[in-house]
């Protein structure tokens, strides 16, 4: 079986990362998996080529030079004739319109998208209406989460027979570090006593993210734990607004922002709360990188998050934009070291049980033998006429 999954990257993010880890697990179990990777000129993405490459997967970058690159439908035609494969698997709205009529053309037998988040401007005209096109040329979907296939029906009119749900996935070991090691170092890099209490928030700065609510939520408690400190790991186009904020905060010299990390599980190991105030989330594989070092998660009620965090047994959520209730959340857990070392052992267990790579890449197989049969059998039908 061979499978090419069509992705455009400008950043390497959650989508991404999934997209590394399966096609990791489904070459370990001989798919012939590999990527087409749509990069910008001025941002080739080479570190993630050679994220890619390091694991053995073939990528072939193909620049898009604008949102209505007129030439990219020909070049993946022409990718995808010489390819040669049996699924063509596209990813995010870039790939999913230049790719999926390129596969058609090309008479690829499987055609397959994904849906990896709920953003806002899938809501708006022409994206909604393009996609509810785009459902019709299918054989079928991956939604990362339930409420996402649901928002996919409700949406974008996708036929909820062709939805398929499958969580992502995530390999514990490699997520394995020195966790004491981690705490001493990064500690010590903010100037923190060693005994310092560290919340975290680890995401893009932008508006779906909630982080000025985190950073509001801390202030509320900043006085009662004079011993805690925030750190915002990430970068985007609200910093400059959200280090203003930070300034006029009570507490502001125990609020640090630390801009884009690469060492992700160090930073989180290094953590005695994972905060995430996400005001809509297709699924939030933070949350799982967490879970992973047994970190307590406060997360919104909101979208997929309680999908992965069970209220008061894995981690605690509050409704999305509420303050006062992350705070409620932050001084329970700052608190009560016992709770936290609880609920992180409970999150991890969680993860072993319902988020494993094996589990995700198990299923994504399943899918695909699934819709070759079925083409298998329509062509046989066909043959008989």
């Amino acid at each position: 079986m061979r499978v090419v999954h069509i992705i455009k990257v400008v950043r390497i993010a959650g989508a991404e990362q999934h997209l590394l880890t399966l096609l990791d697990g489904l070459r370990a179990s001989n798919v012939d998996a590999r990527m087409i990777l749509l990069v910008e000129p001025s941002n080739p993405m080479e570190n993630y080529v050679q994220a890619a490459t390091a694991r053995g997967i073939p990528v072939e970058p193909m620049t898009i030079g604008s949102h209505v690159d007129l030439t990219l439908h020909r070049r993946l035609y022409s990718a995808l004739r010489h390819m040669q494969p049996d699924i063509v698997h596209t990813h995010l709205l870039h790939a999913d319109v230049f790719g999926i009529p390129a596969a058609r053309a090309a008479r690829v037998p499987i055609v397959v998208t994904s849906r990896h988040n709920d953003n806002t401007f899938r809501r708006r005209f022409p994206i909604r209406q393009t996609n509810q096109a785009l459902w019709q040329s299918v054989d079928a979907g991956i939604a990362i989460s339930q409420s996402l296939a649901r928002f996919c029906v409700e949406v974008e009119g996708a036929p909820a027979e062709k939805i398929h749900t499958i969580y992502y996935g995530l390999d514990p070991e490699r997520w394995l570090v020195d966790a004491k090691g981690a705490r001493v170092v990064l500690r010590r890099e903010l100037g923190m006593g060693r005994h310092d209490l560290l919340v975290g928030m680890a995401c893009r700065l932008i508006e779906q993210k909630g982080v000025t609510y985190g950073l509001k939520a801390f202030a509320r408690v900043a006085e009662e734990f004079p011993a805690a400190h925030i750190v915002v790991a990430g970068d985007g186009p609200l910093r400059e607004a959200l280090e203003n904020q930070a300034k006029w905060m009570t507490a502001a010299e125990r609020v640090h922002f630390l801009g884009w990390r690469s060492d992700v599980p160090f930073l989180l190991a290094a953590l005695d709360i994972l905060l995430v105030p996400s005001l809509w989330e297709g699924f939030g594989l933070v949350l799982l990188e967490a879970m992973a070092q047994s970190i307590p998660i406060i997360a919104s009620d909101v979208s997929a998050l309680p999908e992965i965090v069970i209220h008061a047994e894995t981690g605690l959520l509050a409704p999305p934009a509420d303050v006062e209730a992350l705070a409620d959340a932050l001084r329970l857990l700052l608190a009560d070291k016992a709770l936290r070392r609880h609920l992180g052992l409970m999150g991890q267990d969680r993860l072993e049980q319902h988020f494993g790579a094996a589990r995700m890449v198990g299923e994504t197989m399943a899918l695909y033998e699934e819709l070759l049969r079925e083409k298998r059998k329509q062509n046989a039908q066909k043959a008989r006429r």
